[in-house]
Order: structure tokens, then C-alpha cells, then sequence
């Protein structure tokens, strides 16, 4: 492999440092060669003074780095058993300005050669800005959403079969940048891709969870370049960026498993060995150390070997990774994969570090448990949990399959406890366990369960209902695309059914669910009712920031008020199959001395003076005048 293909992984974005690469690099010295170096540039003025150089090429391990550069010096250069690898971790220091540094290597037979590689200076502050409470995240799969080129569709040998589920669809960076307008007007402020890194896999991987280049955007998305500018454009209309990331395994294609960086790089390198999905074995007090081996060190399928994060060098890598596309793309969140899979104090250690150089930006960690205090012993300074995780938000899963049930006309034909309403209370009631319940993550569907709309849904009243709750309940909402035209797909179906392609984001289909046009009266009853309370909440400080208090359900009505300040939301969901009469006395502790509120769906005044009769299946989001 000569040093131009080394650079052919990145963008034109990174044209002049490539050039001046190639000049540097020559041919192989003795039995030396350099092939790649990560990561490829980095930026002067960073908080964290480490930086881990993370070189490839034969024999590497045979030479003798150094570097002449004010503010730089080589802290240490690491070996492993693999020779075709070195470890290069330098000091920064605060003086070190941006520019090309030389890096010289002397080979065993006495031969100098050196490579150039650049300090760039932090020149854009936008992004980094985290995501929180007031945000509401649009949850889309880019190979699913629109196809804007359908000049990147084929590499190598896979294309697109739009007829197999499972197949790449064509979707890309291209298509989410033409639909911004769309995302925005709806009334999300960010939006959450499904990974967007490289996934050379022979079947096409296009779900993104097989990553075989950590630092390189699928060509099939688009390039480095192309997401760089897509934040940027989304920054500009005011929208936020969350990246989906997987430090748990990568692609069985990644060039890692032909030539390991260090034999302990991989668990369970010479025999595939399937991890139990016992979660509960990471913080169970009994569980037997195999358990937790295998929790930890199994493979989550055989495409994806697992990742060995106590290797310290792969830690600091993919740590360095998570700060590299923050700060190259100015990204302002980040979802963690198959949060409790990877090593715990590295996971930790990830987090410390990530917040330290970026103190409001946010990272929400897949926790898919079925009970709250499972849930909650991940998030930061748990008082559940001696280990302190610094895991801002946690997904709220627990919710997720109450309310899934829940909502449902057959739930609440009795009422008491056992209702699918007083079961959604008795999960927020559970917020006692939590740190931080306003920095929860909270969905009612997503791209690894079946979707929350259904084929025999006969009208929109479980919708409306259960998304009039989503959107003014604790926590940071996610809706996953399509959700606004009743997208539906039972998990039963498979994965490629819960993912499919968005109507009108593909040349030559027949209909456009992006225009009014192309909905259905039913299609656009949702979308319009999703965009009244998506726009009306941006600006109500007392659903975003305000307290909570709730009343446990009676006869399937559930009350509760969000209160900020003199502002006062009301909530009533009447979850049973008749009309229930409200005694509004017992509210006064949040309805104070409000007499009247406008319905935010109708605009329509409703006195709540005395008695309110909600409608069957009905629900009322009250501000209070």
C-alpha cells in the first residue's frame, strides 16, 4: 500500500494536507513504510494536552520517531506484539501554534524519512452545544430517509435493491440537507443519525453498526466534507446534530481484523463467542464473573467483533475519535451504542474526558433495561451506583414499553393499578431513582422496535394521546422519522420493516410525503397535529423547564401540570372509553386560581372553574390563563 491510498480514506477537505503527505512520505526505507497515520490532523489549543498518533505501515515498529516543533514533544512511543504498528503519544503545550510539524523516522539500517502532519487552529465555535430538555430529537436512518445523489449508491460490488428490506436503500447526506426546511418546519431542533461512518461490508451494512473506518464517512453517504457542512447548515437554521457512535465492536471487514494492532485489540479473537445480552450482570451484586466475561467480551453477532477497550491504546483511540468529530464537524451530541457492552471505567473515562473539552455538550448512552432502577443506575452521581458512570442522559426504556402497551383502548377498559394509564404513572412516579430525570431520553418507538404506529389502528386517538404526552412529560423527547405520516412496521416483520424508505425521498416515487400533496387526510390529520404541539412547545418554558407534579390516575384520567415560574401547562388524558367529568378542586395546588385554559391543540378557552368533561380517548393541553 504506497501513501497515496493512505489519504484516499479522507476527504478533499484534507487536499493539502495530503499533498504534502505524499511529498513526505517516500517509498518503504529498509523494511519501513508508513501507510496511515490517526488521526490525520489535529488542532492546537485543545484542553487535553495528550495526543495519541496512531501510526500504520510495515515494520513501523522498527523505527525511531522524533519531532522538532515549538510547544511539541514525544511523551512516549509504544510498541505492541504487532510490528506494523507504533504509538505515538505527544504533549501539546498551551505555546504550540497551529502548523505542519515534521516527523522524522529513522529506520534500523540508519535511514530518515519524515511525514508532515498539521496543527490546525480552532477556528469554528459553533456546535458542541449539547442537547437537553428543550430539544426534541427527529431519530432518522440515512439510508432510509431520501436519496439526494444517486451517483454514490454502488461501492464495489454492493448497490441498491429497494425491494430487499435488508438491502441499501440509497439514502444519503444529500437527501437529510434537501429536506432540512422540512425537519425544521415540523418543529424538531435536532436531529439523531443512525451512524454515518464508514461500513464496508460485503452485505452492505446499511444500518451503520458495522463500522470499518472509524474516521471516514460512507461513501454511500457522502464524505467527511458533505457532514462537515451539512452541521454546519443545520447550525445555521438553528437545528442541533447527534452522532450515533459504537465503541462496543466494529465491521468484520475493518482492515483491523486482517491485521490485528496488538493481539489483546479483539476479545475472543481465535473463537466466535456470543454474548449472553445479560445486562443485569453489569451491575448485579451476585453475578458470577463468566457471566460478566461473557456480557463484556462476547461478540454482539458474528459480523461485529468486539472491541477490547482495556487495551489502552484502543481506549485512547476511540476516545480521541469521539473528539475528533466533534470538533471537525462541530456535532452537539452523541448517542452510545449497546451502552453497558464495552469495558465500565472505560466508558467512564470516555465520558470525563469528552465533557472536560466540551462542558455542554451532551452524550446519551443506549441503557435498554425494562425497570427504572435498572435504568437509572446508569445515569451520573446515582446514588444506586458506587461507580459513577458520568453519563449525562439515559434512555428511558422502561417508558417506552409501558407506554407501548399502555395507551392502548384494551389497557384501560377496567380501571385501578393494573391499567395501562396508572402503569405510565407509576413509571414517572419512579423518578425518585433518577439523578437527573429531566435529562432523560423519552420515545415511544425507534430503529430497534416496532414502530408505534399499527395496521389496525382505527383512528388517532392512541396517537394523539400518547404523543400529547411524550411532548409535555419530563424528559428529552425523541420521535423517529416517518412517525409524523403513521409510518408502521411490527419488529415481528424484521429490522428492514421498522426502517423503510420515506415516501418521496427517492426519484420516480409515486407519492411525496414531504407535501401536504401526498398524504392522506389521515396522514395529514397526524403530521398537523405533530406540528402544532412540536412548534408550540419550542416556546413554552413551562413544558421544557418547568416542574412536574402529577395525580395518580382515577377512572383512567391522568392529570398533571408543568409549572415555570407564572406559566402553567395542564395535561388531562383520559385514557378510558367514555367521556369522564373531572372535580376540578381536586387540582387547586397546580391550578391555583386559573380559571379558564386555551386548549393548544383547538386554540378553544376551556373553564376549569368547576368540572371538565374530557372526551373519551380524548386528552386537553391546557396553558392556563
Amino acid at each position: 500500500m504506497n501513501e497515496l491510498h493512505m489519504y484516499k480514506t479522507y476527504t478533499k477537505s484534507f487536499v493539502f494536507v495530503v499533498l504534502l503527505c505524499v511529498t513526505a512520505l517516500g517509498n518503504a526505507f529498509g523494511q519501513v513504510s508508513i501507510n496511515r497515520v490517526e488521526p490525520a490532523f489535529w488542532w492546537a489549543g485543545m484542553k487535553n494536552k495528550q495526543l495519541q498518533l496512531m501510526v500504520n505501515g510495515t515494520g513501523i515498529a522498527k523505527a525511531k520517531p522524533m519531532i522538532t516543533y515549538p510547544g511539541v514533544k514525544i511523551t512516549e512511543v509504544a510498541k505492541t506484539d504487532n510490528p506494523n504498528y507504533l504509538f505515538i503519544y505527544l504533549d501539546i503545550a498551551t505555546s504550540a501554534k497551529p502548523g505542519i510539524m515534521r516527523i522524522k523516522f529513522t529506520g534500523a539500517n540508519g535511514d530518515v524519512k519524515a511525514i508532515s502532519y498539521e496543527l490546525k487552529a480552532r477556528t469554528d465555535h459553533s456546535g458542541a452545544l449539547g442537547f437537553n430538555s428543550t430539544d426534541v430529537l427527529y431519530l432518522l436512518t440515512p439510508d432510509r430517509f431520501a436519496n439526494g445523489s444517486t451517483e454514490n449508491d454502488v461501492l464495489e460490488a454492493v448497490g441498491v435493491d429497494r425491494k430487499n428490506p435488508d438491502a441499501r436503500h440509497g439514502g444519503d447526506l444529500k437527501g437529510v440537507a434537501d429536506h432540512l426546511n422540512y425537519i425544521k418546519d415540523l418543529g424538531f431542533t435536532t436531529v439523531w443519525f443512525n451512524p454515518v461512518q464508514e461500513n464496508r461490508m460485503p452485505n452492505g451494512s446499511y444500518h451503520g453498526y458495522a463500522i470499518t473506518d472509524f474516521y471516514k464517512i460512507d461513501p454511500r453517504f457522502g464524505s467527511n466534507a458533505e457532514f462537515k457542512q451539512l452541521t454546519a447548515d443545520m447550525h445555521a437554521k438553528g437545528m442541533k446534530v447527534v452522532m450515533d457512535m459504537i465503541f462496543n465492536h466494529c465491521g468484520l471487514a475493518h482492515p483491523w481484523m486482517k491485521d490485528k494492532p496488538a493481539a489483546d485489540w479483539i476479545n475472543n479473537p481465535a473463537k466466535y463467542v456470543q454474548t449472553n445480552h445479560a445486562k443485569l450482570t453489569a451491575m448485579d451484586p451476585h453475578a458470577a464473573k463468566k457471566e460478566k466475561d461473557i456480557l463484556l467480551d462476547g461478540w454482539f453477532v458474528p459480523d461485529m467483533p468486539d472491541l477490547n477497550q482495556r487495551n489502552r491504546h484502543l481506549a485512547t483511540y476511540l476516545i480521541q475519535n469521539s473528539i475528533w468529530w466533534i470538533e471537525y464537524a462541530r456535532i452537539d451530541g452523541i448517542r452510545q451504542d449497546t451502552y453497558p457492552y464495552p469495558d465500565y471505567a472505560f466508558m467512564a473515562r470516555w465520558c470525563k474526558e469528552v465533557m472536560a473539552e466540551y462542558p455542554n455538550f451532551n452524550i446519551v448512552g443506549e441503557s435498554w433495561y425494562g425497570k427504572p432502577g435498572e435504568t437509572a443506575w446508569w445515569q451520573r452521581n446515582s446514588a444506586i451506583n458506587p461507580n459513577n458512570t458520568y453519563l449525562k442522559t439515559v434512555m428511558d426504556f422502561p417508558l417506552t414499553f409501558t407506554a407501548d402497551w399502555g395507551f392502548n383502548e384494551d389497557a384501560n377498559r377496567n380501571g385501578g393499578e393494573q391499567s395501562g394509564i396508572y402503569q405510565i404513572f407509576e413509571v414517572i412516579a419512579q423518578d425518585f431513582l433518577y439523578p437527573d430525570p429531566n435529562n432523560i431520553l423519552t420515545f415511544l418507538d425507534n430503529h430497534d422496535l416496532g414502530r408505534f404506529t399499527r395496521k389496525d389502528d382505527k383512528n388517532l386517538d392512541r396517537f394523539k394521546q400518547a404523543f400529547a404526552f411524550l411532548l409535555t412529560t419530563r424528559g428529552i423527547p425523541q420521535i423517529y422519522y416517518g412517525t409524523e405520516i403513521l409510518m408502521e412496521g411490527p419488529k415481528s416483520d424484521g429490522d428492514g420493516q421498522i426502517r423503510k424508505d420515506f415516501p418521496g425521498g427517492w426519484p420516480g416515487d409515486k407519492t411525496d410525503a414531504f407535501t401536504a400533496e401526498g398524504r392522506t387526510d389521515k396522514q395529514n390529520e397526524a403530521f398537523n397535529y405533530l406540528r402544532r404541539l412540536l412548534n408550540w412547545r419550542k416556546t413554552n418554558k413551562a413544558v421544557t423547564a418547568g416542574k412536574l407534579i402529577h395525580y395518580a390516575p382515577y377512572d383512567n384520567v391522568y392529570v398533571y401540570a408543568r409549572i415555570y415560574g407564572e406559566k402553567t401547562v395542564l395535561v388531562m388524558l383520559n385514557a378510558s372509553g367514555k367521556d369522564q367529568t373531572l372535580e376540578m378542586a381536586r387540582f387547586t395546588d397546580v391550578t391555583g386560581k386559573h380559571a379558564v385554559g386555551t386548549d393548544v391543540i383547538t386554540g378553544k378557552a376551556v373553564s376549569i372553574s368547576k368540572n371538565v368533561t374530557v372526551p373519551a380517548r380524548g386528552q386537553y393541553v391546557l396553558e392556563l390563563n
